[in-house]
This record gives structure tokens, C-alpha cells and sequence, in this order.
């Protein structure tokens, strides 16, 4: 089946001018902020460059690599500037924040589109684990720095440019950009035309009451694919599409396994039961703990995984850092007494989730 890649070969050589965005085109966008732009994209709204452009710059550059999370994103890169549909998109307002002591990972480009509309894209979580501890603090803290950023971002460029916008992004960018959404005023909100969320996590439930994110809510669309764990996170109010991909479990979260069928991603009738399971559990977990038990626990578990000068998540397997973690443990009574319970809590959530399904046999 097709993904995004042969769906730039068939849908390439149509501007937007020609055919408006749809839910693939606003994937390839919202995974292209994946790429580091430093240098390349500035920030400063004046100063505007093809997407052509910018990639020939990023991929001329000394191992650039290092500027993507995985390689397909430099690949997105190079197919979407060969296009006439994405090759002459301007680039602008390109902002990167990373501050580890903050627990702050946050990264947003916004691109002009031929029709007059401009697609604010987030970054989602990044290969640090700065930002999947951001993730994390998201499950107890009403609001998180990525979250007031990307707010604050939307609003600058929305003040500065009068356009219709689209906000977007994948996995925690696609949280990001519904608070945006939620946060920016209504006086911004009535020129959002869509907000895209890829497979995002959702809020605290604090957030469901919210005026300015029940104000939103009929524009937001969630796409999931049928096996999702990420997307189920946390709290949501508007429904979302379950779409296919080739790959299996987590590794549905990669936004390259979503097949695609014409100018849109092939449906699901519903989440698997493997899918419905872990959301089970992990409300029956999450409800079972209260916001400084959550905390502690997350401090705790990164805490000990960085001082073993581990900064990406690839870097946890390694022999000596494995080993490390757990001597550090066995050495540390009190860490290990919150890592354990809270363990044993998750395990007990899990049995609880397994209740309905075995109910419903009986």
C-alpha cells in the first residue's frame, strides 16, 4: 500500500493552489518539523524561503543526520522539494528550544502555502529524553513549557500575519498544537481552519472543561492508527479516525507505516483490543495516583536514567548503563521503595483492565 512517499510521486505535480491541503499533506508537514532547521530557517517572519531551497541547504550540510530524528525525515525532506506541490512552499519562523534543567524540548516551522494559508507544524518528541520526560510531566502538570511555547508561538505569528492557519503535528506535536488552539483567543481561533493532531496524547482533565479548548474541539482532527498507545494517552473530547498501518504495536506510532489511499489514509472501523487494553490500563493507573505521586515518580525514574550519562532514549540499553541503573537502585532504598509501588500499582491496573474483557466472555 502507499504511504507518503509514493503519494508525493502521484499527488507531487499539483500546487495547493490547484488542490487544497488535505490529511496527508498535513502528515508530511507536521513530520518535516522533525528536522533540526538551525541556521537554515530563521525565525524572523520577514525573511521567508522555498522549501526547495531549504532542503538542498540541510542536505549539503556535514552529516546531516544528526538534524532529523530518523533518516526517513531527510528523505521527506528531499521527495517533498522535487515536488511542484511542496518544492516552492514558503519556510519561515523557525524556533528551537532546548533547555534539559526545564525539562523543555520544543521546536515549531511554520510554511507558506501558494493558497494563502500558512500550517503551523510542532515538533513531536524528539530522540532525547529531555523531551519524553516533557511527555511524561504531562500526566500531572496542568500545562507543560513546550505547551505555553507553542501558545506563545501561535499567537506572535497569528499577530504578525493576518492568514488563515492551520496548526499541526505528530505525536506530542500534535498536543501542542491543539493547546495552541485551545489557548490563542477567539480572535485567532475563528481563523483556524484545522487542527491536526497525529497521533497525539491528550490533556488532563482539567483541560476538558476549558473554554477555549471546547471552542476548538470541531476543528480538530485526530488521526490514530488502529494499534495506538500514544494517541490514547490522557484525556480527549473530540473523536478521532482510526487509520491503517503495515506496522505492528508501538511501532504503529511511525508516521511512515500509515497507509494511504488517493489523497487520503485508509480507515479502521476501530482500535484492536490489544489497543483498547493498554488505554484501560493506563486511565486505571494514572487515576490511581495523584499529581505529586506521578511527579515523584517520573523524577525519580529519569533522574536515576541521566546520571548514568544517558541523554537519548537508545542510549538506556546499553550494557553498562542497564547495570548502572540497577546497582544505583540496589544501593538506594528510598528510590527504589517509590519505583516499586508505583510498578506494582501499574501491574495491578492491568489485571483490572483484563476484568471487562473477561465479563464480556462470560
Amino acid at each position: 500500500m502507499a504511504d507518503m512517499f509514493e503519494y508525493l510521486r502521484w499527488r507531487g505535480d499539483l500546487r495547493f493552489s490547484q488542490v487544497p491541503l488535505n490529511h496527508v499533506d498535513a502528515l508530511i508537514l507536521s513530520t518535516l518539523a522533525y528536522v533540526h532547521y538551525d541556521g537554515v530557517v530563521r525565525e524572523d517572519p520577514l525573511y521567508v524561503a522555498p522549501l526547495k531551497d531549504v532542503a538542498r541547504e540541510v542536505l549539503a550540510l556535514p552529516e546531516p543526520e544528526n538534524r532529523c530524528r530518523v533518516l526517513n525525515d531527510l528523505e521527506l525532506l528531499r521527495a517533498a522539494s522535487q515536488t511542484e506541490r511542496f518544492g516552492a512552499i514558503g519556510m519561515t519562523c523557525y524556533r528551537n528550544v532546548f533547555i534539559p534543567e526545564e525539562d523543555t524540548q520544543f521546536a515549531a516551522v511554520t510554511f507558506l502555502l501558494e493558497d494563502g494559508t500558512a500550517f503551523l507544524a510542532f515538533r513531536g518528541t524528539d530522540n532525547s529524553l529531555v523531551g519524553w520526560k516533557e511527555d511524561f510531566n504531562m500526566t500531572f502538570q496542568e500545562s507543560i513549557p513546550a505547551q505555553r511555547l507553542a501558545d506563545e508561538y501561535t499567537q506572535t505569528f497569528a499577530y504578525l500575519k493576518s492568514l488563515p492557519l492551520y496548526l499541526g503535528g505528530h505525536s506530542k506535536g500534535g498536543n501542542l498544537a491543539v493547546y495552541a488552539g485551545a489557548k490563542c483567543g477567539t480572535e485567532i481561533q475563528d481563523r483556524i481552519l484545522r487542527v491536526y493532531n497525529h497521533d497525539g496524547p491528550g490533556f488532563t482533565e482539567a483541560m476538558m472543561t476549558d473554554p477555549g479548548y471546547m471552542r476548538i474541539v470541531p476543528k480538530i482532527k485526530t488521526l490514530v492508527p488502529q494499534s495506538s498507545v500514544f494517541g490514547m494517552l490522557l484525556e480527549h473530547e473530540e473523536p478521532y479516525i482510526v487509520i491503517r498501518s503495515r506496522e505492528i504495536g508501538l511501532m504503529q506510532h511511525d508516521p511512515y507505516s500509515w497507509e494511504i489511499m488517493g489523497g487520503d489514509f485508509i480507515p479502521m472501523e476501530e482500535l484492536t483490543a490489544d489497543s483498547r487494553f493498554l488505554d484501560r490500563t493506563f486511565r486505571t493507573w494514572l487515576a490511581g495516583m495523584d499529581p505529586a505521586e506521578r511527579n515523584e515518580f517520573f523524577d525519580t525514574v529519569f533522574d536515576l536514567l541521566m546520571m548514568e550519562n544517558a541523554s537519548r532514549p537508545s542510549d538506556i540499553i546499553r550494557p553498562q548503563n542497564i547495570r548502572a541503573f540497577f546497582t544505583t537502585l540496589q544501593t538506594d532504598p528510598e528510590r527504589r521503595k517509590i519505583i516499586a509501588s508505583v510498578l506494582l500499582e501499574l501491574v495491578d491496573a492491568a489485571r483490572q483492565a483484563q476484568l471487562p474483557q473477561a465479563q464480556k466472555e462470560e
